[in-house]
Formats: C-alpha cells, sequence, structure tokens
C-alpha cells in the first residue's frame, strides 16, 4: 500500500491539536482530584473538632453544676446557722426563766418551794405528765409573755401566730402546728430542755390567744398529747 503524505503544514496543526487535549485532560484530571480530596480534608477537620466541641459543652456543664451546688451548699448553711442562732436565743431566754422559778427565789416571794414526787406508774403513752413546780413557774411566765405580745393583735392565720412566736425568740423547729380550733389556729411549743416536759398550747380567740401549760413525755411529741380544753380569756 502507498502511504499518504500530508503537507507539513497540515501535520503541524495535528501534532498542535494533540499536545492541546492532551494538557486539557491532565488540569480536568487535577482539578477532580482536588475536588475529592477537599471535602475529604473538611471532613477529618470536622471529626477532629467533634470531641473538642463535646469537651466544651460537657466541663461547661459541669461547671454550672458545681456552682448550682454551692449555692445550695451556701443556702443550707445559712439555714442552719440561723436554726442555731435561733436556739441558742431560746436556750438563753429558758435559761433565765428557769434561774428565776428556782426554790431559793421562791422561798424569797413566798412561794412553795417543795417540788412534786413523779409518779412512775403514771402512764405515759400520749397523756399529759405533771408539771415540776420549777416548770409550772416557767409556764407561767411564758405564758405572760405571749398573752402580752399577742394581746389586742389580729391573729387569723397560722402563718401570724407563727410569726408572733418566732418574734418572741421561741425557734420555729419548737412551734408545731395543730388542727384548728373553732376556724382559729392552733400552735404547739415544745419548752422541753433536757429532761424537762414543759410545753404550751397557743389558741388564737379572737385579739388575744389563750396559753395552755402541760407536760410532755419525753420519748413523744408535743402533737401526740392529748389535752382537755378549757377555754378562758387572755389575761394581761
Amino acid at each position: 500500500m502507498r502511504s499518504i503524505l500530508l503537507p507539513k503544514p497540515l501535520l503541524t496543526a495535528a501534532l498542535g491539536s494533540v499536545v492541546v487535549l492532551a494538557a486539557l485532560g491532565t488540569q480536568s484530571a487535577h482539578a477532580a482530584t482536588t475536588q475529592v480530596t477537599a471535602p475529604r480534608a473538611s471532613a477529618t477537620t470536622n471529626a477532629a473538632s467533634a470531641p473538642s466541641a463535646r469537651a466544651s459543652a460537657v466541663n461547661a456543664a459541669v461547671r454550672v453544676s458545681a456552682r448550682a451546688s454551692a449555692a445550695r451548699t451556701a443556702r443550707a448553711a445559712t439555714v442552719l446557722t440561723s436554726a442555731r442562732v435561733a436556739e441558742a436565743r431560746f436556750l438563753e431566754l429558758a435559761n433565765l426563766i428557769g434561774q428565776s422559778c428556782e426554790p431559793r427565789v421562791f422561798s424569797a416571794v413566798g412561794h412553795v418551794t417543795s417540788e412534786p414526787t413523779p409518779d412512775s406508774t403514771q402512764p405515759v403513752l400520749s397523756d399529759p405528765v405533771p408539771l415540776t413546780t420549777t416548770e409550772q413557774c416557767a409556764a407561767q411566765r411564758h405564758q405572760l409573755r405571749i398573752r402580752k405580745a399577742f394581746a389586742g393583735k389580729e391573729t387569723a392565720t397560722y402563718e401570724q401566730m407563727r410569726a408572733g412566736l418566732t418574734g418572741l425568740e421561741y425557734p420555729g423547729a419548737r412551734i408545731h402546728r395543730m388542727p384548728n380550733f373553732a376556724g382559729k389556729p392552733v400552735a404547739r411549743l415544745d419548752l422541753r430542755v433536757g429532761a424537762g416536759r414543759l410545753a404550751l398550747e397557743v389558741t388564737y380567740i379572737g385579739h388575744g390567744v389563750m396559753v395552755e401549760a402541760f407536760g410532755a413525755p419525753q420519748d413523744f411529741s408535743v402533737t401526740d398529747v392529748r389535752l382537755k380544753r378549757h377555754l378562758d380569756r387572755p389575761t394581761s
């Protein structure tokens, strides 16, 4: 077969087209490779940063929880401190009243100095127990100061009664709510110190209160003692 000879200008143009097409193919392949690699690099960066973001979120939550816990602890400490202060003030009050009711003070003012002998056979379930002479004296002191404080004051709710009693240095922990009597608030005061038995029931009776003293057994709450009501009018 006889070969066909192309003119030199045509051969040169053809070779030039082949070189251009090869160059374009190389650039396209490089661009495609770059586009595939870029998302992979971005995904790798995001995957690496995800644990760091989660760790930061966890640390922030831990800090918030720690601050909340510290605030709760501070509030609890404040409440505990307030309760201790109130109890200390009450014990000081009870001590002063008790000192004024010692037998030697009784004899100085002409009162009976003998102490009743406790009846060990008397049931102590939820019945009141006898008060000693000193406790009866202390009861009178407490009754007088409570009646004077509430005289002429409107005390239609238990909250008002409780506020009035705490204002007289009786700790909230020693004030116990009782069922209303004829729609009026009733509270009991646990005044027992050591082996003491003194307790009071305070009943609002209209522009004043009735205060009844009774003995509460050591092993029972003052709210568990059954009392017979003896309504009287408050005296100054």
